[in-house]
C-alpha cells in the first residue's frame, strides 16, 4: 500500500546530532567489541583505506577464523568483522598487531581518516595526499591528547577534487595549487589557508582546540557544539596555529554539495600502470571476492563501500575486469547494484525493523539517477552524504525520502507490498524534482 506524504524542508536529526551526550562513546573498535544479534562486531580502522597485502591477508584470516567469513566495508573506508565470539578480543588484537593494523592501543578508535582514493593515480587533484595521510596518522598516534577524541571524530584529506571534502568531516585538509592547503573546521564554507607542508600538524592542533571547546558540553563532533562554542572554535584554531609558527590566513572555499565516488572501471593516469575502481554490492565481500581484490594490486578501500586496485599492468586489465565482474563485483556503468546501499538490518541488528539488505536486493532494477540507502530504523547507520533516496523501515511501513544536504523531502510510505516498494524506490531514484 502506498501513502503520499507532505513535503518538509528540514532533515531529521539523528541521535548522533545531539549537542550533549547522555552516555559514553560506545563506538566499536578492535579492542572494544560491540555486541550485535549476529555476534560480536569489531571495526578495524584503515586510515585512508590503504591496505598492504599483509594487512589484507590478515583481515581475511581473522574473518575466517574468528568471524562470519565475510568482510564488511563501512562508509569511512574501514572494515567490520562480524559474527565474532565475545571472547575473541585477545586473539584478534594479536593478529592485527602482527600485520601493523594496530599501531597504538590507545588510539585505535580515533584513527578515522578518509582520503581521496584516486589521489596520485589519475593525474587529477592538486596534490597526492599520501604523505599527509602517513604523517597525520603518525602525529595522532603519538599524541596523548588525541586519544581523547571520540570514535566518531573524522579527518578528511582531499586532494582538491572535492570528493571526501563532501563527507561532512570534522576537520578537512584540502590540497590547493602552489604548495598551499586549506583547513576546514566543521560544516562551514570558511577555511584557513596555510602551507601544505604544515597541513597534518595544523589538523592535529585544530583537533586539540576542538577538545577544549567540547569539554563543557561533552560534544563528540564539531557539528555537535553549541553555536557560541562553534563560533569561538575558529578563532581558537587560528591562535593555536600562529602560536605554533604556522601562518594561517582566513579564506573561503565552498563545501561541495555532494560526494561523488570514483566511477567503476579502469582509471588511467599519466604512467604505464592502470587502476581499477570496483564497486562492492552492499559493501559485503566473501573470501573469494576479497582474495581477487587484494591479490590484484595495491588496495584502497573507499568511503563509498568500494575499492580501488592500483598498479595494474595494462595487459591484465581486460581479463581482470571480466574476473571481477564474474565474481559479482561492479566494474562498469549500468550495474543494477550501482548506488545501492543498506545498513546491516535484520537479523544482525536488534534495533532493525526489517531485513533491509534482502529488501534492497529484491528491489534492485535498472540503475537509477540517484543513489539509494536502506535503513532498518531511524538511526540510519552508515547513510551517505550529499543527495540520495532515503528508505527507512518504520512501524508504519517503509518511508521514502529525497535527501539533499540538510533538506529532506518525504515522498511516500509503502506498507507491506514488495512490488509497490520496488516501484516507489525506482521512481524516487529517477525523479528530477521532489
Amino acid at each position: 500500500m502506498l501513502a503520499a506524504m507532505s513535503a518538509s524542508s528540514n532533515s531529521p536529526r539523528s541521535p548522533g546530532d545531539a549537542c550533549a551526550r547522555s552516555s559514553g562513546d560506545a563506538c566499536p573498535g578492535t579492542l572494544r567489541l560491540h555486541r550485535a544479534d549476529d555476534g560480536a562486531l569489531a571495526r578495524v580502522r584503515i586510515p585512508g583505506g590503504v591496505l598492504t597485502a599483509a594487512g589484507a591477508d590478515t583481515l581475511l584470516d581473522a574473518a575466517l577464523r574468528l568471524g562470519d567469513g565475510e568482510l564488511h566495508l563501512t562508509s569511512r573506508g574501514n572494515v567490520q568483522l562480524r559474527g565474532l565470539a565475545p571472547d575473541c578480543g585477545p586473539e584478534l588484537a594479536r593478529l592485527l598487531s602482527g600485520a601493523g593494523l594496530l599501531p597504538s592501543e590507545r588510539h585505535e578508535r580515533v584513527r578515522n581518516f578518509v582520503a581521496s582514493p584516486l589521489s596520485g593515480l589519475d593525474g587529477l587533484g592538486s596534490a597526492d595526499v599520501g604523505p599527509w595521510l602517513t604523517e597525520l596518522d603518525r602525529l595522532v598516534c603519538g599524541s596523548d591528547r588525541a586519544a581523547d577524541l571520540s570514535g566518531r571524530f573524522l579527518f578528511a584529506l582531499d586532494d582538491g577534487r572535492g570528493d571526501v571534502d563532501a563527507l561532512g568531516a570534522d576537520l578537512a585538509l584540502l590540497a590547493r595549487t602552489g604548495a598551499t592547503a586549506s583547513l576546514r573546521v566543521g560544516p562551514t564554507d570558511a577555511v584557513l589557508r596555510l602551507p601544505a607542508d604544515d597541513g597534518p600538524r595544523a589538523a592535529l592542533l585544530a583537533a586539540g582546540a576542538f577538545l577544549d571547546a567540547a569539554r563543557p558540553t561533552g560534544a563528540w563532533r564539531v557539528k555537535d557544539l553549541p553555536d557560541d562554542e562553534a563560533s569561538a572554535l575558529s578563532g581558537a584554531v587560528v591562535r593555536r596555529l600562529r602560536d605554533a609558527g604556522i601562518p594561517a590566513v582566513p579564506d573561503r572555499h565552498p563545501r561541495p554539495s555532494g560526494a561523488r565516488p570514483p566511477a567503476p572501471g579502469p582509471v588511467r593516469g599519466r604512467g604505464h600502470e592502470v587502476a581499477l575502481s570496483v564497486g562492492v554490492p552492499l559493501g559485503r565481500l566473501d573470501r573469494e571476492q576479497w582474495r581477487l581484490l587484494s591479490g590484484s594490486g595495491e588496495l584502497r578501500l573507499t568511503p563509498w563501500r568500494g575499492a580501488v586496485v592500483s598498479r595494474v599492468v595494462p595487459e591484465r586489465v581486460d581479463g581482470l575486469l571480466g574476473t571481477l565482474s564474474g565474481a559479482g563485483l561492479i566494474v562498469g556503468p549500468g550495474s543494477a547494484w550501482a548506488g545501492v546501499g543498506a545498513c546491516i538490518g535484520q537479523p544482525g541488528c536488534a534495533k532493525s525493523l526489517a531485513d533491509v539488505r534482502a529488501q534492497a536486493g529484491a528491489a534492485v532494477g535498472p540503475a537509477g539517477r540517484l543513489p539509494v540507502y536502506w535503513s532498518g530504523c531511524e538511526r540510519r547507520c552508515g547513510h551517505p552524504h550529499g543527495e540520495w533516496i532515503d528508505v527507512v523501515a518504520t512501524p508504519a511501513g517503509h518511508r521514502i525520502s529525497h535527501v539533499r544536504g540538510d533538506r529532506t523531502t518525504p515522498a511516500a510510505t509503502v506498507r507491506d507490498d514488495p512490488a509497490a516498494l520496488a516501484a516507489a524506490v525506482a521512481a524516487a531514484r529517477d525523479a528530477r524534482t521532489a
